[in-house]
């Protein structure tokens, strides 16, 4: 009976593992290459990956850094939406309670904040590492184009959460800022209005500042990313630096 009991458990336990894991233990070049394939958090990475891309003078790991810096803006930053009210009234107040009555207030705003700086400062460098080891070049330029993107929302993102404490410094920062959109040639008048969405900084600019802020340019940087990871693999994994020798022996010829 006891030899039953343990066959039926075996047996069920392998059905759960099969259910879970369609295929064997990664034991062989196939399985592994079906356990990177068939798992949704490894189905993003390659199932190859080159010997130079895991050299970390090759990469730095800045686009790594950059998604983890990305994962502790939106956590914090979920955080620090349970006690802010996007109002004129209430936001400066909200803003000097997390720093001297919430719990922990102050330590969740300040790594709020210096990982904001900082991923403004990785995706910089991560970009540069990509332009002089020639990973924009063919087949990239889509995933290049995306990451361009990918920069220009990262200081989008830096540039309307200045706004949401409604001091001084916020306050003469969007007004200058704006107003320098304002003058952009045929649409500047236009872009200005929908930033702040009257003619000058106050209530309206606020809750767009912090809609922009806590949902659209997020939402899009969380698609672009997946996109930008997903590329990357399908392009077949970082480029080399003999791959991009031969692109360009090739444009030359």
């Amino acid at each position: 009976m006891a030899s039953k009991t343990s066959i039926t458990r075996a047996i069920t336990q392998n059905r759960v593992w099969q259910s879970v894991f369609r295929q064997g233990y990664p034991n062989t070049e196939e399985n592994r290459a079906k356990v990177i394939m068939n798992t949704l958090f490894f189905h993003i990475h390659p199932v190859k990956v080159k010997t130079h891309s895991l050299k970390i003078s090759y990469t730095w790991g800045m686009g790594v850094i950059s998604a983890f810096l990305f994962a502790v803006l939106v956590a914090t930053g979920a955080w620090l939406m349970f006690f802010y009210a996007p109002s004129v009234e209430r936001a400066y107040n909200d803003i000097q309670a997390l720093e001297t009555a919430v719990t922990f207030g102050m330590l969740l705003r300040n790594m709020h904040r210096w990982a904001a700086h900082l991923m403004v400062l990785t995706v910089f460098l991560h970009m540069c590492r990509v332009f002089f080891t020639g990973g924009h070049k063919h087949p990239r330029e889509f995933n290049w184009v995306i990451g361009v993107v990918l920069w220009v929302l990262t200081i989008l993102l830096s540039y309307t959460g200045y706004l949401l404490p409604w001091d001084q410094l916020a306050y003469w920062a969007i007004t200058v800022g704006t107003n320098i959109v304002g003058v952009t040639p045929l649409i500047g008048e236009q872009l200005r209005l929908l930033f702040l969405g009257a003619k000058e900084v106050g209530p309206e600019a606020l809750v767009r500042f912090y809609a922009l802020h806590i949902w659209i340019f997020p939402g899009l940087m969380i698609i672009l990313i997946g996109v930008h990871f997903w590329r990357i693999r399908k392009d077949g994994g970082l480029s080399s630096p003999i791959e991009s020798a031969e692109v360009q022996q090739g444009e030359t010829k």
